[in-house]
C-alpha cells in the first residue's frame, strides 16, 4: 500500500537506501522552429530503442557543462560552450540497479550540424511530440518543464 506524503511524514523514517549514483548530463538542442533534438539509443546499449536527450556520463573531475561539451562533440560532432547553455531542470530517478542524477541544459547556439556519430537515430520534434515517444523514465518528468519554457 502506498502512503500519502502526509502519512509518510507521520511514520518513522525509512532506512536510507544505498545504491550506486550515476551522474549524467543532457542537452535540449532547440532550433529556430522551437523543435528539440532527440536521439534513439542504438542496439546493444542499455535501454536500446528509447528516445532521449543527447548527453552522457560525467567523468571524474568534470563539471556538467564541460562534460556536455565533450559528449555533444563525441555523439553529434557539434561544438558548444557553457556561455550558450542554461539549466532548465534535472532528473533524479531510481532505477533498479542505480540512481540517476541528470541536469538538463537548453542550448540554442552551436557550431556544426548534429550528425549521429555512435549509431543512433536523430530527429527534431516539438515538445508536445515528446509525450508520444518511448523515453527513459528519468527523461519523462522533464517534458513539462520544457513545455513551460518553450
Amino acid at each position: 500500500m502506498k502512503l500519502s506524503c502526509a502519512e509518510a511524514l507521520a511514520a518513522p523514517p525509512p532506512d536510507m537506501p544505498t545504491k550506486k549514483i550515476v551522474y549524467v548530463v543532457a542537452a535540449v538542442l532547440v532550433d529556430r522552429k522551437k523543435r528539440v533534438l532527440v536521439a534513439q539509443r542504438p542496439a546493444g546499449k542499455a535501454m536500446a530503442g528509447l528516445w532521449e536527450f543527447p548527453g552522457g556520463k560525467i567523468e571524474a573531475g568534470e563539471i556538467p557543462e564541460y562534460a556536455l561539451m565533450r559528449e555533444l562533440r563525441e555523439e553529434l560532432g557539434i561544438e558548444t560552450r557553457p556561455c550558450g547553455m542554461w539549466p532548465v531542470g534535472f532528473a533524479s530517478h531510481n532505477y533498479p540497479d542505480f540512481h540517476l542524477v541528470m541536469p538538463l541544459f537548453a542550448i540554442r547556439v552551436w557550431n556544426g550540424d548534429p550528425t549521429p556519430k555512435e549509431g543512433q537515430n536523430l530527429k527534431w520534434v516539438t515538445v508536445q511530440e515528446l509525450y508520444g515517444l518511448d523515453m527513459p523514465e528519468a527523461d519523462k518528468p522533464l517534458i513539462p518543464q520544457l513545455e513551460a519554457l518553450l
